[in-house]
Protein backbone atom coordinates (compact mmCIF):
# COMPACT_ATOMS: atom_id res chain seq x y z
CA UNK A 1 0.00 0.00 0.00
CA UNK A 2 1.26 3.68 -1.03
CA UNK A 3 2.33 5.67 2.09
CA UNK A 4 0.25 8.53 2.24
CA UNK A 5 2.46 12.06 1.74
CA UNK A 6 2.25 15.45 1.27
CA UNK A 7 2.96 18.03 -1.36
CA UNK A 8 6.46 17.83 -2.83
CA UNK A 9 6.39 13.40 -2.22
CA UNK A 10 6.94 15.05 1.82
CA UNK A 11 5.27 13.45 4.82
CA UNK A 12 3.23 15.69 6.72
CA UNK A 13 4.67 17.61 9.42
CA UNK A 14 3.73 16.09 12.57
CA UNK A 15 2.21 19.11 15.16
CA UNK A 16 4.87 20.63 18.01
CA UNK A 17 4.29 22.96 21.11
CA UNK A 18 0.74 22.96 22.93
CA UNK A 19 -3.23 22.72 21.14
CA UNK A 20 -6.26 24.62 23.07
CA UNK A 21 -8.56 21.22 22.79
CA UNK A 22 -11.60 22.22 25.41
CA UNK A 23 -12.94 24.90 27.87
CA UNK A 24 -15.22 23.94 30.12
CA UNK A 25 -17.14 25.58 33.61
CA UNK A 26 -15.73 24.36 36.83
CA UNK A 27 -17.58 24.92 40.03
CA UNK A 28 -14.90 24.08 42.46
CA UNK A 29 -14.79 24.79 46.38
CA UNK A 30 -12.94 27.65 45.52
CA UNK A 31 -15.27 29.45 43.29
CA UNK A 32 -15.83 29.35 39.61
CA UNK A 33 -13.15 28.22 37.41
CA UNK A 34 -13.13 28.04 33.59
CA UNK A 35 -11.03 24.32 33.26
CA UNK A 36 -8.99 25.11 29.78
CA UNK A 37 -7.79 21.94 28.87
CA UNK A 38 -4.94 21.63 25.99
CA UNK A 39 -2.58 18.70 24.56
CA UNK A 40 0.84 19.18 24.22
CA UNK A 41 1.76 17.92 21.31
CA UNK A 42 6.03 17.44 22.33
CA UNK A 43 5.07 15.13 25.31
CA UNK A 44 2.06 13.64 24.97
CA UNK A 45 0.74 15.09 27.56
CA UNK A 46 -2.68 16.64 28.63
CA UNK A 47 -2.68 19.36 30.21
CA UNK A 48 -5.29 22.20 32.41
CA UNK A 49 -5.19 25.87 33.04
CA UNK A 50 -7.66 26.85 35.46
CA UNK A 51 -8.51 30.19 34.97
CA UNK A 52 -10.52 32.88 37.14
CA UNK A 53 -12.35 36.19 35.84
CA UNK A 54 -10.80 38.02 33.31
CA UNK A 55 -7.38 37.62 33.48
CA UNK A 56 -6.09 40.23 31.02
CA UNK A 57 -2.80 40.54 30.19
CA UNK A 58 -0.54 41.87 32.51
CA UNK A 59 0.81 41.27 35.99
CA UNK A 60 -1.87 38.72 35.82
CA UNK A 61 -1.62 36.62 39.01
CA UNK A 62 -0.39 32.81 38.41
CA UNK A 63 0.41 29.36 40.10
CA UNK A 64 2.76 27.13 38.31
CA UNK A 65 1.72 23.69 39.98
CA UNK A 66 3.39 20.84 39.28
CA UNK A 67 1.76 17.64 39.71
CA UNK A 68 1.99 15.87 43.01
CA UNK A 69 -0.36 12.71 43.52
CA UNK A 70 0.63 11.97 46.73
CA UNK A 71 0.33 15.92 48.25
CA UNK A 72 -2.65 17.48 45.86
CA UNK A 73 -4.52 13.66 45.66
CA UNK A 74 -3.47 11.91 49.76
CA UNK A 75 -3.07 15.19 51.65
CA UNK A 76 0.80 13.80 51.73
CA UNK A 77 2.64 15.50 54.88
CA UNK A 78 5.94 14.61 53.11
CA UNK A 79 5.43 17.84 50.74
CA UNK A 80 3.62 21.02 50.83
CA UNK A 81 2.51 20.63 47.58
CA UNK A 82 -1.28 19.70 48.27
CA UNK A 83 -1.51 22.98 50.56
CA UNK A 84 0.42 24.95 48.04
CA UNK A 85 -2.16 24.28 45.40
CA UNK A 86 -4.92 25.07 47.72
CA UNK A 87 -3.74 28.25 48.92
CA UNK A 88 -3.07 29.16 45.33
CA UNK A 89 -6.66 28.37 44.32
CA UNK A 90 -8.25 30.74 47.16
CA UNK A 91 -5.53 33.93 46.24
CA UNK A 92 -6.56 33.64 42.44
CA UNK A 93 -10.08 33.66 43.98
CA UNK A 94 -9.88 36.34 46.01
CA UNK A 95 -7.90 38.53 43.72
CA UNK A 96 -10.87 37.82 41.34
CA UNK A 97 -8.84 36.65 38.38
CA UNK A 98 -6.06 34.95 37.96
CA UNK A 99 -4.27 31.35 36.37
CA UNK A 100 -3.15 28.19 37.79
CA UNK A 101 -1.67 25.73 35.30
CA UNK A 102 -1.31 22.52 36.34
CA UNK A 103 1.39 20.17 35.16
CA UNK A 104 1.10 17.10 34.57
CA UNK A 105 4.25 14.83 34.06
CA UNK A 106 5.84 16.74 36.36
CA UNK A 107 5.64 14.59 39.27
CA UNK A 108 8.62 14.40 41.61
CA UNK A 109 10.08 17.51 40.15
CA UNK A 110 9.94 15.31 36.58
CA UNK A 111 11.10 11.80 37.56
CA UNK A 112 7.78 10.19 37.17
CA UNK A 113 5.64 8.64 40.33
CA UNK A 114 7.30 5.42 41.10
CA UNK A 115 10.58 6.89 40.92
CA UNK A 116 9.50 9.44 43.37
CA UNK A 117 8.08 6.64 45.92
CA UNK A 118 11.52 4.80 45.48
CA UNK A 119 13.22 8.00 46.25
CA UNK A 120 11.17 8.87 49.13
CA UNK A 121 12.17 4.96 50.13
CA UNK A 122 15.55 6.39 50.51
CA UNK A 123 14.56 9.60 52.22
CA UNK A 124 13.29 6.99 55.03
CA UNK A 125 16.70 6.03 55.26
CA UNK A 126 18.27 9.51 55.76
CA UNK A 127 18.96 10.94 52.44
CA UNK A 128 17.75 14.20 51.06
CA UNK A 129 16.10 14.73 48.14
CA UNK A 130 18.93 15.53 46.37
CA UNK A 131 20.61 13.01 47.34
CA UNK A 132 18.09 10.13 47.03
CA UNK A 133 17.39 11.34 42.95
CA UNK A 134 20.98 10.89 42.41
CA UNK A 135 21.23 7.87 44.39
CA UNK A 136 18.72 5.89 41.82
CA UNK A 137 20.59 8.28 39.05
CA UNK A 138 17.71 10.97 38.26
CA UNK A 139 18.32 14.47 37.51
CA UNK A 140 17.45 16.85 40.63
CA UNK A 141 15.11 18.67 38.56
CA UNK A 142 13.54 17.51 35.15
CA UNK A 143 11.28 19.62 34.65
CA UNK A 144 10.52 21.99 31.76
CA UNK A 145 8.22 24.87 31.70
CA UNK A 146 8.05 25.28 27.87
CA UNK A 147 4.24 24.05 27.79
CA UNK A 148 3.70 26.31 31.13
CA UNK A 149 4.52 29.31 28.40
CA UNK A 150 2.77 28.05 25.69
CA UNK A 151 -0.26 28.18 27.38
CA UNK A 152 0.11 31.52 29.10
CA UNK A 153 0.48 32.88 25.51
CA UNK A 154 -2.26 31.36 24.17
CA UNK A 155 -4.38 32.78 27.44
CA UNK A 156 -2.87 36.06 25.87
CA UNK A 157 -0.66 36.52 29.09
CA UNK A 158 1.99 38.37 28.66
CA UNK A 159 3.46 39.21 32.53
CA UNK A 160 2.76 37.10 35.42
CA UNK A 161 2.93 37.83 39.07
CA UNK A 162 4.24 34.57 40.14
CA UNK A 163 3.26 32.80 43.25
CA UNK A 164 6.18 30.62 43.70
CA UNK A 165 9.24 30.47 45.91
CA UNK A 166 11.01 28.92 43.14
CA UNK A 167 13.60 31.19 41.22
CA UNK A 168 14.26 28.57 38.40
CA UNK A 169 10.47 28.49 37.94
CA UNK A 170 10.72 32.27 37.29
CA UNK A 171 13.42 32.43 34.99
CA UNK A 172 12.41 29.38 33.02
CA UNK A 173 9.39 31.51 32.76
CA UNK A 174 11.27 34.66 31.27
CA UNK A 175 13.49 32.15 29.13
CA UNK A 176 10.42 31.21 27.07
CA UNK A 177 8.86 34.77 26.60
CA UNK A 178 6.49 35.53 29.28
CA UNK A 179 7.64 38.52 32.05
CA UNK A 180 7.76 38.08 35.36
CA UNK A 181 6.64 41.08 37.25
CA UNK A 182 6.78 40.27 40.66
CA UNK A 183 7.70 36.75 42.64
CA UNK A 184 4.81 36.35 45.02
CA UNK A 185 5.59 33.74 48.16
CA UNK A 186 3.65 31.05 48.54
CA UNK A 187 4.82 29.87 52.17
CA UNK A 188 3.06 26.94 53.69
CA UNK A 189 3.87 26.38 57.51
CA UNK A 190 5.91 23.52 58.06
CA UNK A 191 5.58 20.16 59.96
CA UNK A 192 7.91 17.91 61.54
CA UNK A 193 7.47 15.63 58.63
CA UNK A 194 7.90 17.83 55.77
CA UNK A 195 10.89 20.34 58.04
CA UNK A 196 13.73 18.19 56.25
CA UNK A 197 12.58 18.37 52.61
CA UNK A 198 11.14 22.03 53.09
CA UNK A 199 15.13 22.65 54.51
CA UNK A 200 16.77 20.90 51.41
CA UNK A 201 14.45 22.97 49.02
CA UNK A 202 15.89 26.28 51.09
CA UNK A 203 19.72 24.88 50.86
CA UNK A 204 20.39 22.98 48.02
CA UNK A 205 17.46 24.37 45.56
CA UNK A 206 17.55 28.25 46.36
CA UNK A 207 13.94 28.32 47.36
CA UNK A 208 13.26 31.64 49.43
CA UNK A 209 11.90 29.79 52.44
CA UNK A 210 12.21 32.88 54.93
CA UNK A 211 9.90 31.14 57.71
CA UNK A 212 11.85 28.35 58.08
CA UNK A 213 13.82 30.69 60.49
CA UNK A 214 11.42 30.33 62.90
CA UNK A 215 11.47 26.41 63.39
CA UNK A 216 15.54 26.03 63.82
CA UNK A 217 15.17 24.26 66.69
CA UNK A 218 13.61 21.47 64.64
CA UNK A 219 15.90 18.56 64.15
Amino acid sequence: MTENIGVLGKKPSQRTGVERVVNAPLPTVYGKFQAVGYLDHDRGDEQVALVYGDIGTDQVLTRLHSECLTGDAFGSQHCECGDQLASALRAVAAEGAGVVVYLRGHEGRGIGLLAKLRAMALQAEGLDTVEANLALGLPVDARDYGVAAGILQDLGVESVRLMSNNPRKRDALQRHGIQVTEQVPLLIPPCESNITYLRTKRERLDHNLPHLDAVAHWS
